[in-house]
């Protein structure tokens, strides 16, 4: 359905929501719908078009993950910059401009924030969305060196003189 569309439908949910009265849920479940409310695959977006998605890695790992998803969709860069929160970058594609935010929340978790222009007044969340998708692809893609390696586990002969066996 167009956003045209839903903009228009979602008026008459609403009206059609209020003899429910006590029952916010299915109200609320209506008007998600409508509009387009939820996530897929862990990605959630608001009304306005931008898709949203907190990953458990660091910074540094993410925006390796987001310059491959980059080079993958054939998004030309145009900036990438640091600021308060994190990392700021902006792209081309498609007569779409991308912006995507990565802010650091933790040593090893990030959270990333992707809006898709068509124009000033158009946004594409597909794509939003689909960028936030490929980005995790490419974590689990990447092999991840910051990890720290397992500890190795004795052999089994020096584990049983370890306990006073033979």
């Amino acid at each position: 359905m167009p956003a045209v569309g839903r903009i228009a439908l979602l008026p008459l949910l609403a009206l059609a929501a209020l003899p429910l009265g006590g029952c916010a849920a299915v109200g609320l479940t209506l008007l998600s719908v409508a509009a387009g409310v939820g996530g897929g695959a862990g990605v959630s977006h608001t009304l306005d078009g931008i898709a949203y998605k907190t990953f458990a890695t660091p910074l540094d790992e993410l925006e390796q993950a987001t310059l491959v998803m980059l080079t993958r969709m054939d998004v030309a860069v145009r900036s990438n910059e640091t600021t308060d929160a994190g990392r700021q970058l902006v792209g081309d594609a498609g007569g779409r401009t991308v912006d995507i935010e990565l802010e650091r929340l933790t040593g090893r978790t990030s959270r990333m924030r992707v809006t898709v222009k068509k124009n000033w007044l158009l946004r594409d969340r597909a794509t939003a969305m689909e960028m936030i998708t490929q980005t995790d692809q490419a974590l689990v893609d990447a092999p991840r060196v910051t990890r720290k390696p397992a500890a190795a586990k004795p052999p089994a002969a020096a584990a049983r003189r370890a306990n006073g066996k033979p």
